[in-house]
């Protein structure tokens, strides 16, 4: 008795020393059938494993060729041998009709003796804090075919083969373990390579974009700024009519194109790619005055005639986003003439609708307010019209530039697709009818503007002072230091102070900003510092004056060309009395000033 328990032992250890040689899971079944098969001398050994979803087991491994060649591969899950097998311990002898029997010995032949064992499977998602949880355990089927002159099996034979099936399935488990932890780490490091790569995209996005903005920034922005302040000293020059709507119309158009550069400055950082909508009060006849005046300039350019359509019943004074509709409307003008060729006409044409008219129905949001007499619905039309005849009514199509255009491809445009984007923002609707005659082009535009009432009379008296001339006496003899960066708009800036009466010491770093503040001989009322120079920008420069000066002495006035609200936040905290977005322009640096200087306590 001790002797065979012995050699069991030994069988054992041997069996169990070859399955541990290997972390492969194919290596370690192959191996324990083939060392099962030389210490029990077998006729064949299988292993029977589910799939995926646990509806069959299929034959992965045997020994004999013939295995299941001929007969079946594959067992459904609710087999009665398979059943019987998974749900019991220890090994189990098949019965001789038996289908799993006879797909493991290779089919009908010889008689044999077939017994078979389960195996539990174990993969990673089954250890939870360090050990197996209590879940619906998956078994294989180890299957051994014993030749019918070994029909004598003993418990000993008994006894080796349910040992190493819980070691092999110890082993197997084990491997399983492994090979799905490799496979986590191979999709770490894939995922990890992912975010590396996106991490190198993300700045090499960055670098680019700083390169545009700078680039944006020295070569279109800033000299716009510097153009746009040497127009505003023309508008107060005394001129004629004709000349001040000339240089009003300059002015208008520069600022568009000013607003079209900050905005594509600013579209990586506004939320969704929205641009900001200022409601202000304007004088909407000077609007379409400006506007006729420059759609006129483009016709003739283009060899168009030009003529204009517009109510004496308008009102002036309106509350609206007068840079966007002034932007609209040349971005309608411009598409139209773009898409055209030829000789011919253009009218521009502005008509007052009422609250409840048919048309107004296109404004999208125009019903969200009851009173319709506090608004004011303006359509604006812009038609093409030009000599040629009909060739198909049935199809709305135009002719423009030797090229034929439908009435989708123009409404797919890009100047139509910023136009309607910007109407959407401003709550209106912009369109472009379909035309049967082949004869004319229109866009329609509508918005809704505010109307000046009683009670809002004093709003518009306040900021709109355009038209009054300003004293060069007003702030005659204020000493101003002025800090930027820039040549040119240094320049124009000083100049700019300069017609205001002021007294300018002009450096162009932070640096030199203290230093001309240490050295002068004479008392700095006020410093005008442009926030983004290099080196020491105009918050350190703040910093470092306060920490010598009083928080209201000198006055600190910033320059900065940026649109973000907590840029005026940062000023006050670091002790900047004002705010100047850029571009600096005579008219907003004089209200500045002014305002600053009173809330100061100086009388001026």
């Amino acid at each position: 008795m001790m002797k065979k328990q012995k050699e069991v032992y030994t069988h054992v250890r041997m069996l169990t020393r070859e399955i541990r040689k290997s972390l492969d899971k194919h290596t370690i079944l192959y191996t324990t059938l083939v060392e099962l098969s030389k210490t029990l001398n077998l006729q064949n050994c299988a292993v029977w494993m589910p799939n995926e979803n646990r509806s069959l087991m299929n034959l992965t491994h045997g020994l004999s060729p013939g295995s299941a060649v001929e007969y079946h591969r594959s067992l459904p899950i609710d087999d009665p041998d398979v059943l019987e097998i998974t749900k019991n311990k220890g090994v189990r002898i098949l019965r001789q009709d038996s289908v799993l029997a006879a797909a493991s010995s290779g089919g009908p032949g010889e008689p044999c003796i077939v017994a078979a064992i389960r195996m539990p499977l174990l993969c990673a998602s089954d250890f939870k804090g360090g050990t197996p949880e209590l879940v619906d355990t998956r078994y294989a089927i180890l299957v051994l075919v014993i030749p019918s002159a070994n029909d004598d099996w003993s418990d000993n034979e008994m006894e080796i083969v349910e040992v190493v099936a819980d070691q092999v399935a110890v082993a197997l488990s084990h491997a399983t373990v492994l090979e799905e932890s490799q496979l986590m780490r191979e999709k770490l490091e894939a995922r990890n390579g992912l975010l590396q790569q996106a991490k190198e995209n993300a700045v090499k996005a960055s670098q680019a974009r700083n390169s545009f903005q700078k680039v944006m920034n020295n070569g279109m922005r800033r000299p716009m700024h510097s153009i746009l302040g040497l127009l505003s000293i023309l508008q107060d020059e005394n001129t004629s009519s004709n000349q001040k709507i000339i240089i009003d119309t300059m002015v208008r158009t520069s600022t568009v194109l000013s607003n079209l550069i900050n905005d594509a400055m600013d579209i990586p950082d506004k939320d969704e790619g929205r641009f900001p909508v200022e409601m202000m009060p304007f004088q909407l006849h000077s609007l379409i005055r400006e506007a006729s005046c420059l759609v006129k300039c483009l016709c003739v350019y283009k060899g168009f005639g030009f003529s204009t359509d517009v109510p004496n019943s308008l009102p002036n004074l309106v509350m609206g986003d007068e840079k966007r509709t002034f932007q609209v409307i040349l971005h309608m003008v411009g598409h139209l003439l773009n898409i055209s060729s030829g000789k011919g006409s253009v009218v521009f044409k502005v008509i007052l609708e009422s609250g409840t008219e048919g048309g107004n129905d296109k404004l999208q949001g125009a019903r969200k307010h009851s009173v319709f007499d506090e608004y004011a619905t303006i359509k604006f039309e812009i038609e093409v019209s030009r000599g040629g005849s009909q060739t198909d009514s049935s199809i709305s199509t135009s002719h423009f530039g030797g090229k034929r255009y439908n009435s989708k491809e123009l409404k797919e445009g890009m100047s139509f697709s910023m136009c309607k984007k910007l109407v959407q923002m401003m709550q209106g609707n912009v369109w472009m009818p379909s035309n049967t005659d082949g004869h004319a082009q229109r866009m329609t535009l509508i918005l809704r503007f505010l109307k000046q009432s009683s009670f809002r009379k004093h709003m518009f008296e306040l900021v709109n002072p355009l038209d009054q001339a300003i004293s060069s006496s007003t702030f005659k003899g204020l000493q101003v230091l002025l800090a930027d960066d820039d040549d040119v708009n240094r320049m124009v800036t000083k100049k700019l102070l300069e017609k205001l009466g002021c007294q300018v010491i002009a450096v162009s770093s932070g640096f030199q900003c203290l230093s001309a503040m240490g050295h002068s001989t004479t008392s700095i009322q006020v410093v005008i510092l442009d926030l983004h120079m290099p080196e020491m920008d105009g918050f350190e420069v703040t910093t470092r004056v306060r920490k010598f000066h009083s928080r209201s002495w000198p006055l600190i006035i910033a320059l900065s060309s940026t649109s973000e609200e907590q840029v005026w936040d940062r000023c006050l905290q670091v002790g900047i009395n004002g705010l100047i977005r850029k571009p600096v322009l005579l008219q907003g640096m004089a209200e500045e000033l002014q305002r600053v200087l009173q809330r100061a306590g100086e009388g001026l």
